[in-house]
């Protein structure tokens, strides 16, 4: 029982994180020091992305699934549960660029609003 918790909570911070990558720079909207954390959540998803690096977690879900005698899945995180929603198609390293973009780009205007606030003052 405990492997299996532990299994949806590594899939929660997986999910938690992604959000962060993509979004969190709304939060630095509101908390500058978020920056020293969002920035480097930004890089690690756009790397993982666009150089299509396996993600520390989804093996460790994997190993957690597997001693709870759950089947593990072969994909990673994004093939498995994410793509599937968004696209029906399988994950091609052009779509992990787009994903890539898609983080980059909300963040490209949030922080580019808060250099042009700070230059402004």
């Amino acid at each position: 029982m405990l492997p299996s918790l532990a299994a949806a909570a590594v899939l929660l911070l997986h999910l938690l994180f992604i959000a962060f990558a993509l979004l969190g720079g709304l939060l630095v909207l509101r908390w500058r020091w978020l920056a020293w954390l969002h920035l480097p959540a930004v890089l690690w998803a756009v790397a993982v992305e666009s150089l299509q690096l396996p993600c520390p977690l989804t093996p460790l879900e994997n190993s957690l699934r597997q001693a709870a005698g759950q089947a593990g899945y072969g994909a990673g995180f994004i093939e498995h549960y994410l793509l599937p929603i968004i696209y029906p198609a399988g994950l091609t390293p052009a779509i992990q660029l787009w994903l890539a973009a898609l983080v980059v780009l909300p963040n490209l205007l949030v922080y580019g609003f808060l250099l042009w606030r700070w230059r402004s003052r």
